[in-house]
């Protein structure tokens, strides 16, 4: 295992598993467990899945606007690099830590072997609330982050994006802050940045697109009618507000949203439109937003036991777990958020024969419009949204079908297929280096 450092108190931590501190990574650990029984893999390709190449903690330290310094904590783990450079985003939340850091760079590595996209995984983020600071205090701290990592990224090696409270403005600061030190015009280091400075058409609204082309391929499998079909979703930031868009456009009934300050439930339905400029206006307040019908305000845990059709969790993981996963009503969980269902939670949804799409192919439309980015970065070529949109869709309907029939054909959740299906081009591109059987060859 790689470690890295900061270059001023050495401060960076292994990832190795400590009982205290790696619940949320043993959680992400036990379904690639579960796939391995499914679809076994060689010893050597099972040990180098087993902890992160390499990460770093930081100490990220900037002047606020009253003159005084204050520090924040921040991480950058790169997990697997086997298939290509390293590609995950960077989040900013007050509640970021090494555990969840880990997990998610380790479902990134899962996230893109599953749609074929040829990159590792990877993840970021800052312990930090973004309400509490000004905008010019926003753009040191993500130009301070950047020069804490730069030794560790790059549009070859690995390759940040947006995520939890990180946007493009964000992205372009941080790109243009590795330029700097760089000394060069370096695009493809960061996607997820202003078309002015690289970024690509479709990229805003990739991840619910991507989520919304998954579900729509399931349509006929799953025998949904989507004008019968209602739908909540717990968080309406941008991957939550633009999933509900797109389904609504497409006739899905969307009977309830939630953010991080509570929720609305209308059971004749909700113009996601209507109520996303509702939210801009009464800053973020949804409880009295006008609606088709007669509304009620709700909490988050209570939209999650709504009598609907297919619940989209778009907001942070462990949202569903062993203490409510019994009264979930809906039919289909589609994962949009990364680790929304904790794994107990799983074995229970699937007895009771609730439907989870995971994460890892529900939501990998944001990383899979990323690689677009990047590859027009790399080559200097541009393409109209139109094309972006086509190419999302085809490789997230291949994806899905392609773990639909794995899932069909081991008769296990499909979860586990889609491990199965990421363990397969993972192992391939491992085992192409040789193996223990190999080298142990007369």
């Amino acid at each position: 295992m790689e470690l890295m450092t900061t270059d001023a108190e050495q401060n960076a931590q292994t990832l190795e598993p400590a009982e205290e501190h790696d619940k949320l990574f043993r959680d992400a650990r036990r379904r690639l467990n579960k796939a391995i029984q499914y679809f076994p893999i060689s010893p050597d390709v099972e040990e180098q899945l087993k902890y992160p190449k390499s990460s770093l903690a930081v100490s990220v330290v900037i002047r606020m606007d009253n003159g005084a310094r204050r520090a924040f904590k921040g991480f950058r783990v790169r997990y697997d690099d086997s298939r290509g450079p390293a590609k995950g985003g960077i989040r900013y939340h007050q509640n970021v830590t090494l555990d969840e850091v880990m997990a998610l760079a380790f479902w990134m590595t899962f996230k893109c072997a599953v749609v074929g996209i040829p990159f590792g995984g990877a993840k970021g983020g800052i312990c930090v609330d973004t309400k509490e600071l000004t905008k010019t205090e926003l753009e040191r701290l993500s130009r301070t982050y950047i020069e804490m990592i730069a030794d560790m990224i790059g549009p070859e090696v690995d390759i940040p994006a947006p995520d939890m409270y990180t946007n493009e403005i964000i992205m372009g600061w941080m790109s243009d802050q590795y330029n700097r030190i760089k000394r060069g015009k370096y695009p493809g280091v960061i996607t997820g940045k202003p078309l002015s400075l690289g970024g690509s058409l479709g990229r805003t609204d990739a991840t619910g697109r991507g989520g919304m082309n998954v579900l729509r391929r399931l349509e006929e499998l799953l025998n949904i009618v989507p004008q019968e079909t209602k739908v909540a979703v717990q968080g309406f930031g941008n991957v939550g507000y633009h999933c509900a868009r797109l389904l609504h456009d497409a006739g899905y009934k969307i009977v309830a949203v939630s953010n991080s300050e509570g929720g609305i439930y209308d059971p004749d339905g909700i113009d996601p439109y209507s109520l996303k400029k509702w939210e801009q206006e009464h800053k973020e307040v949804l409880a009295g937003a006008p609606t088709n019908g007669t509304s009620q305000p709700m909490s988050n845990q209570e939209l999650l036991k709504l009598p609907v059709d297919v619940l989209v969790p778009a907001a942070l993981e462990n949202q569903i777990t062993a203490r409510n996963a019994k009264d979930i009503q809906a039919k289909v969980v589609l994962e949009l958020a990364n680790g929304p269902v904790t794994a107990d939670a799983d074995a229970i949804l699937h007895e009771r024969g609730v439907l989870v799409i995971p994460d890892i192919l529900a939501n990998a439309g944001g990383v899979t419009v990323s690689y677009f980015e990047w590859v027009q970065n790399q080559t200097g070529f541009y393409w109209e949204l139109e094309e972006v949109q086509e190419k999302l869709q085809k490789i997230m309907e291949k994806a899905t079908i392609s773990v639909w029939e794995t899932m069909t054909e081991y008769k296990c959740d499909m979860r586990t297929a889609a491990y199965v299906e990421a363990l397969k081009k993972l192992s391939g591109a491992i085992e192409a280096h040789g193996t223990r059987y190999y080298f142990n060859l007369p």
